[in-house]
Order: C-alpha cells, then structure tokens, then sequence
C-alpha cells in the first residue's frame, strides 16, 4: 500500500442536520452538515414533506391540471364528431 494518499481518519467527527440534530461517528473530515436524517426524513417520521425550492412541484401540478383539462375537451370534441357523423350517416340510409 502507498503511503500518504489515503485521506486522515477522524473516529470522532461531528455530523450536523438542517434540522438541528448532531451525530457523532466516525469520517474522513471533522464536521458534516446533511439535509436530512433519520429524525426528520420521511420515510423514517411517516411524515409527508415536500422540499421544494424552486416551484417545480407546482409546476408539476399545473402540468397535469392542464393536461386533463385538454383530454376532456378532446373527448368532447371527438363525442360531438361522432354525432355528427352518426347523423350523416343516417341521411344516407334515408336517402338510399
């Protein structure tokens, strides 16, 4: 094994969470700041938490708002040339 390129082992590094709870273990530097921990990480709380800096949740939503908004007004438009096809098609049956 080479010497010196292995980084320097702390057995006492402190481990900081956004939502304020520190850990001690052991890492390769002195402090860590983490977002998230198994003290405030959904899946850990069964809390739900969305965290959304920039909007794109509700973008997202909007997405889909609009989306099923233009399959209904296209399956109202599809139903209405139906009909009218339905129509035409008994005018011909008439006429015949």
């Amino acid at each position: 094994m080479k010497k010196d390129i292995h980084p320097n082992y702390v057995a006492d590094a402190i481990i900081k969470c956004s939502c304020g709870a520190e850990f001690v273990t052991g890492a390769t530097q002195k402090e860590l700041t983490i977002e998230s921990c198994s003290q405030c990480h959904p899946i850990y709380t069964g809390k739900k938490k969305i965290v959304d800096s920039t909007g794109r949740v509700d973008r997202f939503k909007k997405l889909v708002e609009k989306a099923k908004d233009k399959q209904a007004t296209r399956k109202t438009i599809k139903s209405k040339e139906a009909k009218k096809q339905e129509k035409v098609k008994k005018q011909e049956k008439a006429t015949a």
